[in-house]
């Protein structure tokens, strides 16, 4: 299937169907609350110190997800089309998001509220089993990030880059924040990828 022949609805509702199937009743139950949604350059999906409220997922454009430490931004996670999009535990617990969501082209995005997708959870099976899928699924993420983080190399998380299903980070984002990524300096970076490019 064309992804990108589909209506934005057509797309969040694919996507989620690859976690679990729907039945038209079961969407009937989301589709009325959908809403989209354009963010330009530099706007903020979601921000440090604001409780989240919305889910989204990403019709056009990228975001970046950070942490802010003493005035420094430390980038955590990209997210491109096809791509859920949340602060996912400030939703959970009702508590100020500790990571803020900005854009980084003008973007477009389709979401709804984190507050009826709980309600779903207790309505429908599938719904309750999709809910499961996503919080297994962001679990294998945040840990295989931060096993990156403590086991690998700054040399080692750019070949990971470069060899793995996140390439698109490299084809797309900037520098400067590929470097923020990987924990290092974008002068490393260059000296990295000089390094691999002359072996």
């Amino acid at each position: 299937m064309n992804n990108q022949r589909l209506t934005p609805d057509q797309r969040l509702r694919h996507q989620i169907e690859q976690f679990v199937p729907l039945t038209d009743d079961d969407w009937g139950l989301l589709a009325p609350h959908l809403t989209i949604s354009t963010l330009k350059k530099h706007a903020l999906f979601a921000e440090e110190g604001r409780v989240s409220v919305e889910v989204g997922f990403v019709i056009e454009g990228m975001f970046r997800q950070f942490y802010t430490k003493d005035g420094e931004e430390r980038t955590t996670y990209f997210f491109f089309e096809n791509h859920f999009l949340s602060a996912y535990i400030s939703c959970l617990t009702g508590k100020p998001s500790l990571i803020t969501i900005e854009a980084l082209s003008d973007s477009t995005y389709i979401g709804f509220p984190y507050a009826l997708l709980k309600n779903l959870f207790d309505q429908r099976m599938a719904w309750q089993k999709f809910g499961r899928l996503i919080a297994e699924y962001l679990t294998i993420g945040l840990e295989e990030r931060m096993a990156s983080l403590l086991l690998l190399s700054p040399e080692e998380r750019y070949l990971d880059l470069l060899e793995g299903s996140k390439k698109k980070i490299l084809e797309r984002v900037p520098q400067h924040y590929i470097a923020n990524y990987l924990g290092i300096t974008p002068v490393s970076m260059s000296r990295i990828r000089n390094r691999i490019q002359k072996k």
